[in-house]
């Protein structure tokens, strides 16, 4: 989270993701304007009062707020103590129903607001964009729910035979590593599709199981006598300080006093 008074932002090199936009704005009043994107909106604290399309709107902590592309909208701080946003620029055909955006820009769903907060923390994380790729496919399947107004509904068939081939491929490189772009061009897929498919099989999402193989080859690889730099680069991590953060996760030690044990 950004700290008082800053702006960051940031293209994350993340398919369908034009730009990453956290602030802390205290006084500052936005001028009607629009964006060629939709703006995807959660708020940390305060609350921010929008017109949108003529019509008065806020935004607070327990609400996603997506606002669709072309249509004009403002923004003020309600509060003295100004507000802290997170805003994903997600690129215009990423989803369809502006319409119905229009009509329902604030959406009260806890589910998506964790989701979305999810992605944020792991676009901010080098080495995990396999994660936000699989994270981006679940928030925008449920933002196309509530424009379709299907939320709730039951998700389209899963294929436990495409979950296997995905598998397959990920098995297949652990250490190169595949986007989510590539997984869905060689098994003609769908990507939305093939993290649920994925996930429903398995009963854990794709970027979550590659993790753990890598996690089992630089387990393997420490108790050969790897340092753990050495390990991670060979097990397919961004670096040494990805691979802490996974493995302590995960086993419950760092890397390298986990190497340093021996009976």
């Amino acid at each position: 989270m950004v700290g008082s008074g800053e702006i960051v932002g940031w293209n994350p090199s993340i398919c369908g993701i034009e730009e990453v936009f956290h602030a802390h704005l205290v006084d500052h009043t936005y001028p009607k304007h629009t964006h060629e994107c939709w703006t995807l909106l959660i708020v940390d604290s305060g609350v921010i009062r929008y017109d949108l399309d003529g019509h008065e709107h806020g935004s607070m902590d327990s609400l996603v707020t997506l606002l669709p592309p072309h249509v004009p909208h403002d923004g003020r701080s309600v509060g003295v103590d100004g507000f802290r946003k997170r805003v994903l620029y997600l690129e215009p055909e990423l989803l369809s129903g502006v319409g119905a955006a229009v009509d329902m820009p604030s959406l009260q769903d806890p589910v998506l607001r964790d989701r979305v907060h999810r992605l944020h923390s792991s676009l901010i994380r080098p080495g995990d964009e396999f994660e936000a790729q699989c994270r981006l496919e679940i928030v925008r399947e449920r933002l196309q729910g509530h424009l379709l107004r299907e939320v709730g509904t039951p998700p389209s068939y899963c294929d436990p035979s495409l979950a296997r081939m995905l598998r397959d491929l990920i098995d297949s490189r652990t250490q190169l590593g595949v986007t989510l772009g590539e997984a869905s061009e060689l098994l003609h897929a769908d990507s939305t599709h093939l993290v649920r498919s994925f996930s429903r099989e398995f009963g854990i999402a794709p970027h979550q199981y590659l993790i753990g193989r890598r996690i089992e080859l630089a387990r393997r690889l420490l108790l050969a006598g790897h340092r753990p730099s050495q390990a991670a680069a060979a097990a397919g991590f961004h670096d040494q300080a990805h691979l802490n953060r996974h493995f302590k996760r995960m086993v419950g030690t760092t890397p390298a006093r986990f190497a340093r044990w021996r009976p």
